[in-house]
């Protein structure tokens, strides 16, 4: 396998002609039975610049740059890179041609580890012989330069979300794109990792390259981007200078009317703790402990956030919760009835309702309908099953009013799962849970990848469930998510929670210290 190019510009992208895109999508339309994707879309990048994509969860952002990565073939409209008209009928041309893309969705193989998955595609210089001890060395180059933790030998399947992302990440750089497409790249990161990997896209950007970046942050966006193009509905509705925008009109460019953002919470008095976690310690997938004596405590009628670089054991901690991973030690107690070592389906019987972080595969069955989905956990209740037979018409009743409750956009209750947008599988999920009223809500990253207008629906509701009560405890790697959100906040570094903040006191530099591990009367003052 080559060694991918140097750092040092010898092999950059060579500059190009001022003004010449190095890109051009013209008129670009894509159809699916029932809906048109992208409708005329024209979209430019020039090199050294970053030209950014927002809109709306199925707006059609990342139907566009699938067909520029050849994963889809447009219905008409063409392609232009700097030599003239191309066709990509595959991702394989595509990186012939210098793209690279970083998947929303992962495109990784589990079963390999992230030196496997990063030189998968690629010729080996040693043939028939791998190299890969040459693309480990390289993958620990790349992640000291750029910032991003990797363990080469570590296999995917032990990764979080947040650290696979960084493997796409690192199979882009890896590969020396001249025009990389970036779809939330920054979900994971602190303000201050974030600060360093726009400085690193801006080098890129610099010595010639062009970035395409996809994000919901709004504020990353008018920060980053020398350009921005707004879809929604699968057609362009403009395309802005960040200089002569705001936040307000970006919003409402991409839902069509005004987005309401950092509403106060109306005051509720928290009531006595229904979850609590003394000593708790989890095992991680690779043996090691990933959760390490973590102590927190949620009372009825407040929100706790958990913020923290994602594989600090978030993920172990949610899943010991819900009864989904062993734990090793420690006490954790719905309204006092120990649930630590239960199964599942004991610890929802005691008032906990779960809302995973990765929704695609730990949250629906993309195979099942809509209502399919929206009865996992309720088909045995004698509302809807009498003498093991299904009540179909009290079930349909019941599906289409949660659909119409929470906002759930989908052609029809039939609708296979893995159809829905991802902000619509968010709102599918969230109904489902809370239609059983629970008394605790675990939810894992609750509008990563979602949209701002589905993200607003989102929050309401979850402010609508601490008003009746409800002890929520929520898990986010977006920081701003979670300073919105939050009546206290927690941060979690190396398995346990290193600091504890009241929601007034918290800043977004001193959450961002702590989420680095520095101790919170360093980090706040």
């Amino acid at each position: 396998m080559p060694a991918p190019a140097s750092s040092d510009g010898t092999d950059a992208p060579r500059e190009r002609a001022v003004g010449v895109p190095m890109l051009e999508m013209r008129g670009i339309t894509k159809r699916f039975p029932g809906v048109v994707a992208n409708d005329r879309v024209d979209f430019d990048v020039h090199a050294g610049e970053v030209h950014s994509l927002l809109g709306e969860n199925g707006a059609g952002k990342t139907t566009l740059m699938r067909i520029l990565y050849g994963l889809y073939q447009p219905d008409e409209g063409e392609i232009r890179l700097e030599d003239g008209p191309v066709r990509i009928p595959s991702p394989s041309v595509a990186i012939h041609h210098g793209i690279g893309m970083i998947h929303q969705h992962f495109m990784l193989v589990p079963t390999l580890t992230v030196a496997e998955n990063v030189a998968l595609g690629l010729p080996s210089s040693r043939r028939p012989l791998t190299d890969l001890d040459r693309v480990g060395a390289r993958i620990r180059e790349l992640a000291e330069t750029y910032g991003l933790r990797l363990e080469p030998e570590a296999y995917v399947w032990q990764l979080a979300v947040g650290e696979r992302q960084r493997v796409e990440i690192m199979k882009a750089l890896y590969r020396n794109a001249s025009l990389l497409v970036l779809d939330e790249p920054t979900a994971v990161l602190t303000p201050q990792e974030v600060e360093d990997l726009f400085s690193t896209f801006r080098q890129l950007v610099e010595a010639g390259r062009g970035l395409v970046f996809i994000s919901h942050k709004i504020h990353e966006v008018l920060s980053l981007s020398d350009r921005i193009t707004v879809l929604r509905n699968g057609r362009t509705v403009g395309t802005v200078k960040p200089n002569a925008t705001t936040r307000g009109e970006l919003a409402r460019m991409m839902v069509g009317r005004d987005v309401e953002g950092g509403k106060e919470h109306p005051p509720v008095e928290a009531g006595d703790p229904r979850l609590s976690i003394t000593g708790l310690t989890v095992a991680g997938d690779r043996g090691n402990e990933a959760v390490r004596g973590l102590d927190i405590e949620v009372r009825g009628g407040e929100i706790v956030g958990i913020a923290g670089v994602s594989g600090n054991g978030q993920r172990e901690l949610a899943e010991a919760i819900a009864g989904l991973r062993p734990v090793a030690a420690g006490s954790i107690r719905l309204d006092g009835a120990e649930v630590a070592g239960r199964s599942p389906a004991q610890v929802r019987d005691k008032g906990l309702a779960f809302v995973p972080e990765e929704r695609m595969r730990d949250g629906l069955i993309g195979d099942f309908t809509v209502a399919e989905n929206l009865m996992l956990t309720d088909h045995r209740d004698p509302r809807f099953a009498s003498r093991g037979f299904l009540r179909f018409r009290a079930i349909r009743r019941h599906c289409a009013d949660l659909v119409s409750r929470f906002d759930v956009r989908t052609p029809s209750l039939e609708t296979h799962g893995r159809n829905l947008s991802g902000g619509n599988i968010q709102k599918l999920i969230l109904a489902r849970e809370l239609s059983g009223k629970p008394r605790v809500l675990l939810v894992a990253q609750p509008t990563r990848g979602v949209d701002v207008g589905a993200t607003e629906y989102i929050h309401d509701r979850l402010i609508e469930q601490r008003g009746r009560g409800t002890a929520i405890l929520i898990i986010s790697e977006d920081l701003d998510e979670v300073m919105a959100l939050s009546d206290r906040i927690a941060v979690m570094y190396e398995g346990t929670v290193i600091g504890l903040v009241d929601r007034p006191r918290a800043t977004r530099d001193g959450l961002g210290l702590m989420m680095a591990g520095v101790p919170p009367d360093r980090a706040l003052g």
